[in-house]
């Protein structure tokens, strides 16, 4: 099942979304023309002044994806997965950190340090951290103005699933319920892929193993802990790790650097939360917020699988019993504009190219998704992709199957104009 299509009418006033089928109708009927690709919309050609059942947007934010769901009451119409592009920014700002400095050493040409002139307004972020906010406002604004959503949903909060089942929970009843450790549990799954660390095996009962025995010293902090199955925890016993995998060398030193992995996705989450809370507050709907444990809560009690747009969907307090009319998410990544530096760099940083400053030509621009119908020539055929554009006018398309090189523009037709964003289902 597809997601559902946004509907608007001539004056761009939100609408019901509808069925692919019944878009597929409008379209041949000619009462309805496309108005974008991503995501799908059609625009009426008349007004409609009927009543129009409210939608709700929930959010499911994440350092590397952000789940997006569209609710109808308790039908998910319209499910999203946005991939950020945060470490890549990251590494952009460290590459032109080390230029500058390398140019600075060798007493070149080089933009002057600046130190003491240098002021971070109040409630600044990082870029690679600001930029996980400004993509899924982004992509809220530009839900709201096709679908007639009247409230969001987002997980703001850690999860505390013992207050779930107990809210009256207190004391060393708190501290050694049911749910014991809970998160660290859940953590730990995530860190090593849900499989014992020392034999691989999958879809068996997991035990939380210390990598240093208490017995010998080891401390219960989470860079300490891993995940094993039960014979091999009982094998390893209060052995030393060195000890118990004198022959695998290779996993010794993987499981060993994994283990001192930094906690970078809840650092990068739990720094941007609140802002992107307070960004939501301020477009003037209705916010309502629940915790990650609630999310999956709901989740295992609908027995649904695990992915970021269902547990968009699955965000929030007392949920009804969720009805999916769509498991074909839209999949959006992260592109970016393309670079502002005039010219390139080799790895020591002297020039080896200038770019110019026009990025249009023919109406079109690196990035666009086009399609060609060539009708003539050596390559006669059709053609969908993204186009890179050349001055001369003989584009080169990268379709599914390959690029295609030479195809005049006189042969292209704008499908998506560049928007920073790739797509995929």
């Amino acid at each position: 099942m597809s997601n559902y299509v946004f509907v608007i009418d001539t004056n761009h006033r939100q609408l019901n979304p509808s069925t692919p089928g019944v878009a597929r109708s409008l379209l041949n009927a000619r009462k309805a023309a496309i108005y974008r690709r991503y995501p799908f919309t059609i625009i009426l050609k008349k007004e409609v002044t009927g009543l129009v059942e409210p939608c709700q947007l929930k959010i499911d934010p994440g350092s590397r994806a952000t789940g997006l769901a569209i609710l109808q009451g308790n039908r998910v119409l319209w499910g999203a997965e946005l991939t950020h592009r945060g470490q890549s920014i990251k590494n952009s700002l460290e590459s032109r950190r080390s230029l500058r400095r390398g140019r600075r050493g060798r007493k070149t040409r080089y933009r002057q340090p600046r130190f003491l002139n240098r002021t971070r307004p109040k409630g600044w972020l990082a870029p690679s951290l600001m930029h996980r906010i400004l993509t899924t406002m982004t992509w809220v604004n530009r839900l709201i103005k096709l679908c007639p959503i009247q409230s969001i949903a987002q997980e703001l909060v850690r999860f505390d699933t013992q207050v779930i089942q107990n809210p009256e929970i207190s004391g060393t009843q708190y501290q050694q319920g049911t749910l014991y450790q809970y998160e660290t549990r859940e953590y730990l799954l995530e860190k090593w892929g849900r499989q014992c660390v020392y034999c691989g095996q999958e879809d068996t009962p997991l035990e939380v193993e210390h990598i240093v025995s208490r017995s010998k010293g080891g401390s219960n902090r989470v860079s300490n802990l891993t995940i094993a199955c039960v014979p091999c925890n009982q094998k390893k016993s209060n052995r030393s790790i060195e000890d118990f995998l004198s022959g695998k060398p290779d996993l010794l030193k993987r499981i060993k650097a994994q283990a001192k992995a930094p906690l970078k996705d809840a650092a990068a989450v739990n720094a941007t939360r609140w802002k992107l809370f307070n960004a939501l507050k301020e477009m003037g709907l209705p916010v309502s917020v629940g915790t990650g444990g609630q999310t999956k809560f709901n989740r295992k009690q609908q027995d649904l699988p695990k992915a970021h747009w269902i547990d968009a969907a699955a965000t929030g307090k007392d949920i009804p019993e969720l009805e999916f009319c769509t498991s074909q998410p839209l999949l959006i990544q992260c592109s970016g504009h393309g670079t502002r530096q005039m010219c390139g760099t080799d790895k020591y940083g002297f020039p080896i190219r200038y770019r110019s400053k026009k990025r249009i030509h023919y109406g079109f621009q690196t990035g666009d998704i086009v399609k060609a119908v060539v009708t003539q020539g050596k390559k006669i055929g059709s053609y969908m992709g993204r186009v890179l554009c050349r001055k001369s006018g003989n584009f080169d398309i990268s379709t599914k199957d390959g690029r295609v090189t030479g195809i005049s523009h006189k042969y292209c037709t704008h499908i998506h104009k560049k928007d920073g964003y790739n797509y995929a289902f």
